[in-house]
């Protein structure tokens, strides 16, 4: 990452920058239809030419530069959003099937909540989106971003260690329906 050394350029960067940041804010704005985010764009843009202000000001259109910054910006940020709404709606999506708890066991849900808590993160959600909240192993792995195989091998080792925490005796069924009682009062 280069760096900005001395007076001269630290001002014509704040020339730049009073020319420009309105246009590029507008340009974040026009993209993206967020009018909040498009200051935070435009300001991301212009601290990421500020990095580069080296190279950026000896190019031969900086400020064609700087609206390129801008529109990946955008891009990332628009790609993010899409993926959150379908994360969202992944949960919001009705469920066929799953584990129905009537009367859970209170004690082997505090336990399970306790032995949840001692798993890696991945694992951990890795159960608790499949069994808790009846996701497919596909739907998982686009909540998580990762592969159905690493899905499918994090909740199997994720209940097997359930299953150790928990004690020998508790069978891999027993720890998948507890676990699913963590939906909501054991209900679903």
């Amino acid at each position: 990452m280069g760096s900005v050394v001395d007076d001269a350029a630290a001002a014509e960067f704040h020339e730049f920058f009073e020319a420009h940041y309105a246009e590029l804010a507008r340009l974040a704005h026009l993209l993206t239809g967020e009018a909040d985010a498009a200051d935070d764009l435009a300001a991301d843009a212009l601290l990421a030419l500020w990095h580069r202000w080296d190279r950026v000001r000896s190019a031969d259109h900086p400020v064609a530069y700087a609206r390129g910054v801008v529109a990946n910006l955008a891009r990332t940020r628009i790609r993010s959003a899409v993926r959150e709404r379908r994360r969202i709606a992944l949960f919001r999506a009705p469920r066929e099937g799953g584990y129905a708890v009537d009367d859970p066991d209170v004690s082997t849900i505090v336990d399970v909540q306790g032995a949840l808590r001692r798993l890696p993160f991945r694992k951990r959600a890795c159960v608790v989106l499949r069994h808790a909240f009846d996701l497919s192993e596909r739907d998982t792995s686009l909540v998580l971003g990762i592969s159905v195989g690493t899905v499918k091998s994090q909740t199997s080792r994720a209940v097997a260690e359930l299953q150790r925490l928990l004690g020998p005796d508790t069978p891999a069924a027993q720890v998948q329906v507890a676990v699913a009682a963590q939906r909501g009062g054991g209900r679903h």
